[in-house]
């Protein structure tokens, strides 16, 4: 597999925790500068304790104008060659309780989040001899799962972006991808477990085992396989993977 150019510039949105983390580390490990960017601090100045990320910057994704600006000075600390797409949240509700409120907040995070993000590093990018954008989606924008509707819209928006903008693109050094992970190992899939436990009665085993079973594998992936894809797609070897979006699922279609 070939790996990345020398010393790429990466911005990973959503990079604090879960897959986001899981993404930036893997690049900082392949010899990217990578930059976070997320709501939270904290957890953003951790990342940078443990060497999952070299700098940080401070933004909500659903707010066009606070990631053009993170985008700005990250650029003029170094052009961004790689673009990583993970910031997202997920609600569950019954379709018949899912209101324009909930349509709008999965979709202003989900999909207008990878619309402003790419928007904001795009025409820098395109001029630049190697560039990569690669979307975060999920199994659900690829299908349907019940009670998530309105994340399940926002993602199988992502994909459809990323498929019109690979086209785009075709005629230029960036390539445009998504990754579709299952269900994953995190703090936003441990949320949905204790809804399962709070809603059903079921025992944490109970609940992990009703997400596991989409997966014909029968497990949670882990952060770190999603990764490894990311990594690959950014990847100089990768210069012909465009348009696709990638289940990364055990199986699951």
């Amino acid at each position: 597999m070939s790996g990345l150019p020398h010393s790429p510039h990466a911005l990973v949105t959503g990079g604090g925790r879960g897959i986001g983390r899981a993404i930036a580390g893997a690049l900082v490990a392949a010899g990217a500068t990578v930059t976070t960017l997320g709501r939270n601090p904290a957890t953003l100045e951790e990342a940078i304790n443990v060497g999952a990320a070299h700098f940080a910057a401070v933004a909500d994704v659903s707010d066009e104008a606070a990631v053009k600006a993170a985008v700005v000075e990250a650029n003029a600390r170094k052009p961004i060659d790689i673009l990583v797409a993970n910031a997202g949240s997920a609600e569950s509700a019954p379709f018949s309780k899912s209101d324009s409120a909930l349509f709008a907040r999965m979709m202003d995070v989900n999909f207008m989040g990878v619309v402003h993000a790419v928007h904001a590093v795009l025409p820098a990018m395109k001029d630049r001899p190697y560039g990569r954008i690669v979307a975060v989606a999920s199994t659900a924008g690829l299908k349907g799962y019940a009670y998530v509707s309105a994340y399940s819209a926002a993602k199988h928006a992502v994909v459809g972006l990323v498929r019109s903008l690979a086209l785009e693109m075709a005629g230029s050094n960036v390539t445009v991808n998504a990754v579709c992970p299952g269900f994953t190992d995190t703090d936003l899939v441990a949320g949905s477990i204790e809804n399962i436990m709070k809603k059903t009665g079921r025992t944490r085993d109970q609940a992990i085992a009703e997400l596991a079973k989409h997966n014909p594998q029968g497990r949670l992936i882990t952060p770190q396989e999603v990764a490894d894809t990311v990594l690959w797609l950014c990847g100089v070897g990768a210069g012909a993977i465009t348009g696709q979006a990638i289940a990364v699922a055990g199986g699951e279609i």
